[in-house]
């Protein structure tokens, strides 16, 4: 397969993946063993290693980065990433990944947010090897790997809002919808293409870290009315929906789809360690109370 043939291959791959992840915000390892891809099913993940390299493929297809890995792979200082060679040598696994460098081909980063679980971040491109660290740079976004120092000067703002929105708001989506069982805590919906992490605190604010406590699995018109302080949720996890809305006379979603919440209880993750926080809900909560 030639380098022109692969990338149209890579892109339909990643199509596949946007569609895949939009349903519930991560995949199984089961799903990425055997991704439909065109009516044919595609391995997306190695059976055990972290860097998988498909036989029919020039380069790197996907790499894993795991938290409690035995690699240090990291950010580099809220910018780029990067990703250690797998052990034993500099060649290797490690060789197909070069040929993505050296093809400027993407590749799949899958951050695993839990055991068996995955969410894909991509494209991804190698911008870099390190040969004397043992490391490959890798950056999140496209635009990024034209820049000639994206992780100094000016451009930095730029590039760690970039990976703020490509890698934490995914990896922030998928732990959340995974916690409430892809479902709304609100009205249950359970279509999870409608469904989003919503921040209680928000994520530009002292204590708006992405993780599961500061997070809630809204439907998007819950979403929408929570960030807009038309609906509450109290730290006893009760739903409040604003006065003036409350006394509105509309159509039936507005009746049935936001009046009708008031007073109910939210459904909330089955581990305690992945409930709202209270203290977060409590400021989150003054703020609805005075915005009434």
């Amino acid at each position: 397969m030639d380098t022109a043939a692969e990338l149209v291959l890579r892109h339909r791959i990643m199509h596949a993946l946007t569609q895949e992840t939009a349903a519930r915000g991560f995949l199984t390892r089961e799903q990425l063993s055997g991704l439909m891809v065109d009516g044919e099913r595609r391995r997306i993940i190695d059976t055990s290693k972290g860097i998988w390299n498909p036989r029919n493929l020039a380069a790197t297809l996907s790499v894993v980065s795991s938290p409690e890995g035995p690699y240090d792979d990291r950010e580099l200082d809220g910018a780029l990433f990067r990703y250690a060679y797998r052990a034993g040598s500099i060649h290797g696994d490690n060789t197909k990944l070069r040929r993505a460098y050296e093809l400027e081909l993407p590749i799949i980063l899958l951050r695993k947010i839990n055991t068996g679980t995955f969410v894909p971040v991509f494209p991804v491109y190698v911008i870099d090897d390190d040969t004397a660290r043992h490391e490959f740079v890798l950056s999140l976004d496209e635009s990024v790997r034209f820049m000639t120092n994206p992780d100094l000067g000016p451009q930095r703002s730029y590039v760690e809002q970039l990976v703020r929105r490509r890698l934490h708001q995914a990896e922030f989506r998928g732990r959340v919808l995974q916690a409430y069982a892809t479902q709304c805590a609100i009205c249950n919906l359970r279509l999870g293409r409608l469904l989003e992490a919503a921040h209680i605190i928000g994520d530009a604010e002292t204590d708006g870290d992405p993780v599961v406590p500061n997070g809630l699995s809204l439907c998007k018109i819950h979403h929408a009315a929570y960030d807009a302080d038309l609906v509450g949720i109290n730290p006893d996890f009760v739903v409040e929906v604003n006065r003036e809305l409350l006394e509105t006379t509309d159509g039936p979603m507005l009746q049935y789809g936001l009046q009708a919440m008031n007073g109910r209880a939210l459904t909330l993750p089955q581990r305690r360690v992945d409930r709202p926080d209270r203290e977060r809900l409590d400021v989150r909560y003054r703020q609805f109370r005075a915005a009434s």
